[in-house]
């Protein structure tokens, strides 16, 4: 394994806390407070720090759902009606100029009060199928002090033992990453299901198409800024318009996986047009509306429901762990919270 796939493991391990904390395996008990320890020591990240995305930028805008998709749930979001979005983008560990995945979080305000939350990447799948894999990553990339790049052979090891780990390093690892946030596919990674007006389940899968087209950025053209780069093209695209994405919903089949994140679903599964997601401003790093949002995606509203997936179904105790993080950073304390560990 060369220095580039170690990179692309630990960058996509580093952005992985955000959209796949993980809390227990089925193998043996990985409690929230372990993944975060182990996050921790790894990353050298401490209590009260925010656990991830120390650049981010915070966006506003709105989503219109379509008639198609509210034959597959009855979800307000798909009423027809403007929804009002609170958006954040980021990349994984900070670093625009890495194959990192490129992430997008969002919070939906729906009229009856209700909250439905998205967090996507922009990689078609997870590095992990269960927690106890996830954390076990964790552990094999942490860095050697002395060298200060994971241990060559730990890594090696973990990764012959667990086959599953390559399908998004080797997507990031074959893939130019995007030239804009506002030129990137996302994608849910996690199956749902879709509930219908008549109480039916669909199991669906997610993603987001950019309206001004996917692009990549050649290694010539990259920079080694730590997520300005992205920051700044995404206000200068804002500043000629409002930016768009087609959000594409595909509907699985009885053969499809609807627990392991980290198998992609065939391209041609039957897939519609549930809505448009359109922003219209955004602001650099962590602006209230995001820092409250959280973004937790097994928030969900009437109509969508998780589905039996290990590594989704236990990512909200983490992310209310990192979250009280960031919320006593923010309050001037970083130990005003004292959490069991």
């Amino acid at each position: 394994m060369d220095s580039i796939d170690v990179l692309i493991v630990a960058a996509t391990v580093s952005g992985a806390l955000f959209l796949a904390p993980t809390a227990a395996g089925a193998r043996e008990p990985a409690t929230p407070h372990q993944v975060i320890r182990d996050f921790e020591a790894t990353f050298d990240v401490h209590p009260g720090e925010p656990t991830n995305h120390a650049r981010a930028m915070c966006a506003r805008g709105e989503f219109v759902g379509t008639s198609a998709a509210s034959m597959l749930t009855r979800s307000r979001l798909f009423a027809g009606h403007p929804v009002p979005v609170v958006a954040q983008f980021s990349v994984s560990g900070g670093n625009a100029s890495s194959r990192s995945a490129h992430e997008m979080a969002l919070e939906f305000r729906l009229s009856d009060g209700s909250r439905q939350h998205m967090a996507m990447l922009s990689t078609p799948v997870f590095a992990a199928s269960e927690p106890l894999v996830f954390n076990e990553m964790i552990k094999a990339v942490k860095p050697d002090p002395n060298t200060g790049e994971p241990d060559q052979g730990r890594l090696r090891d973990f990764l012959d033992s667990h086959p599953d780990a390559f399908a998004q390093s080797n997507f990031l690892a074959a893939t130019e990453p995007p030239a804009s946030y506002a030129n990137s596919a996302y994608f849910s990674i996690h199956t749902f299901r879709f509930i219908d007006a008549d109480g039916r389940t669909h199991f669906v899968r997610w993603r987001f198409i950019p309206d001004d087209g996917e692009q990549r950025t050649p290694a010539s053209q990259r920079v080694s800024t730590h997520g300005s780069s992205m920051e700044e093209r995404l206000s200068e695209r804002l500043r000629r318009g409002p930016v768009r994405w087609d959000m594409m919903v595909y509907v699985g089949e009885s053969n499809d996986t609807t627990d392991n994140a980290s198998i992609a679903w065939p391209e041609g599964r039957q897939h519609l047009k549930a809505g448009t997601l359109t922003i219209t401003q955004a602001t650099p790093g962590i602006a209230a509306d995001c820092e409250s949002a959280r973004f937790d995606p097994l928030i969900v509203a009437d109509g969508i429901a998780l589905s039996d997936d290990p590594v989704l179904l236990l990512r909200s105790p983490s992310y209310a762990i990192a979250f009280v993080g960031r919320l006593s950073q923010a309050l001037g304390s970083p130990r005003a919270v004292v959490v069991d560990r």
